[in-house]
């Protein structure tokens, strides 16, 4: 245990980081992993998936086969976990007709690689119209855009998960919850020393307010 404390050190947003690492097969047992990080005290802004393959091939100038060949790279881009909860409620919210400031800045979430759910639904937005017609609209380009992003991690390996880790105690409970789950691949990884801003408790770099440029 000393050794891996040793590992972990703060100093205001300037931190040493250690990230855990699992890959899933299906989306029932990432979830339930998630859920069970959470009930063990880590905060859902440690928790990331990745990107979009665009935003990533983008991002790293190269075709990747295997989620394999990136899931230790610290450049690779990344968005925020959203369960199936939060997802069904704001596909709620948009079957229920779109209130549109409000229904952009309830979507952040989904912006989920490279901005083309984001600016599809800024272009609803911007379109006006009947909300409903473009709640529904919205909706099936979600769920579209959803079933797409995980079947292209899958076809590639599998679904990556990332927890990004504050102590040694929170890396034992990561490694713990991950390999219960049946996650591949589990393992620890340094991310040396990184400033990350944040905006509401979730990485800058993976917010909606960076798609704005605010």
């Amino acid at each position: 245990m000393a050794d891996s404390e040793s590992n972990f050190s703060a100093a205001g947003g300037d931190r040493e980081l250690r990230e855990a690492v699992g890959v899933f097969h299906d989306e029932r047992t990432l979830v339930d992993a998630v859920d069970e990080l959470l009930v063990a005290g880590l905060d859902r802004s440690q928790i990331s998936l990745l990107a979009g393959h665009k935003a990533v091939e983008e991002t790293l100038g190269h075709y990747f086969k295997k989620v394999s060949e990136i899931e230790d790279d610290p450049d690779v881009p990344r968005m925020a976990y959203a369960g199936p909860d939060s997802r069904t409620e704001f596909e709620a919210f948009l079957g229920g007709g779109l209130a549109y400031v409000g229904a952009v800045t309830a979507a952040g979430f989904v912006v989920a690689s490279g901005g083309a759910v984001g600016v599809a639904i800024l272009a609803a937005a911007l379109a006006g119209g009947a909300g409903g017609f473009a709640g529904g609209f919205l909706k099936r380009f979600i769920d579209q855009h959803h079933a797409h992003y995980l079947q292209d991690q899958l076809d590639r390996g599998g679904i990556l998960l990332w927890v990004r880790l504050g102590d040694a105690s929170q890396e034992d409970k990561a490694l713990s919850i991950l390999r219960s789950h049946s996650a591949d691949d589990v393992h620890v990884h340094d991310l040396g020393h990184l400033d990350i801003p944040t905006t509401g408790g979730v990485s800058y770099d993976m917010s909606f307010m960076k798609l704005l440029g605010l």
